[in-house]
Order: C-alpha cells, then sequence, then structure tokens
C-alpha cells in the first residue's frame, strides 16, 4: 500500500484541496508529473491542464488549472494555481475567452520570444479544451 502524503491546492480564489492523498498528477511545464510520498523536493511550474487527486480512500478527483507552481517535498505538496476550479464546473466558454485573448495578446506580441510564449499558451489552452469539453 502506497504511503499518504498532505496536499493542498489553492487559487487565488480559495481552497480547492488540503488533505491526505496517495497520489497526484500535475501538469508540469516540462509534461505531467505523478507525485507520491517521499518525492524528491522539486519546485515546478504549471502549465494550463488537468490535476488527479487520488485520496487515500481511492477517490479520484479533477481539477482545472491554468498556470501556477507546485513545491513538492517528501511529505507533502502545494500546488498554487493561478486559477482553478472542479473539472466538473469548467464551462467551455471559459476557455473560449482565454484562447480569444491569448489570440489578442499575440497578434500585439513585439518579440520572438514574446510570440512563442503566447503560442505555447494557446496550444495548451486548445489541448485542455479538447480535453476538459470534448467535442
Amino acid at each position: 500500500m502506497a504511503d499518504n502524503f498532505n496536499f493542498e491546492l489553492v487559487s487565488p480564489e480559495r481552497l480547492l484541496v488540503s488533505g491526505s492523498v496517495s497520489e497526484v498528477v500535475i501538469p508540469a511545464t516540462e509534461g505531467e508529473m505523478t507525485v507520491m510520498a517521499n518525492h524528491a523536493p522539486t519546485m515546478t511550474t504549471i502549465k494550463p491542464g488537468v490535476v488527479t487527486v487520488k485520496f487515500t480512500d481511492g477517490k479520484k478527483d479533477r481539477y482545472v488549472v491554468f498556470g501556477g507552481f507546485a513545491d513538492i517535498i517528501p511529505t507533502g505538496c502545494t500546488l498554487l494555481a493561478e486559477s482553478a476550479v472542479p473539472a466538473d464546473e469548467v464551462k467551455s466558454d471559459e476557455i473560449t475567452r482565454r484562447i480569444e485573448a491569448a489570440r489578442a495578446e499575440l497578434a500585439h506580441a513585439k518579440s520572438d520570444d514574446q510570440k512563442f510564449g503566447i503560442e505555447t499558451y494557446l496550444a495548451e489552452l486548445t489541448t485542455l479544451q479538447g480535453i476538459v469539453v470534448p467535442v
């Protein structure tokens, strides 16, 4: 049986999760990460995606996050999200609004680095839209 650890998912609006879990899958910028007890200390940025939380009783919850960062230590993980909602509460128009805002920002981007960052963010949002709100 897997060891448990403390996990908190915090957004500016509210604390979404705080408790003992057995596993958390987070959308780290460099790829999905599965965090478990005794994980090596790590700090990573978070891209738009889905966080899957497996609680000690076997129940799983999913949350949509729109960026942030995670601080992982052997006894816990704290994910500070720029914005987060339970996956069943996300609305297609919210993601569409973010995509449109990013496209408008891309049209006014001045440097190649800025364009690349916005294009990457747009790709992540588009992928997220396909996962959370299937056609």
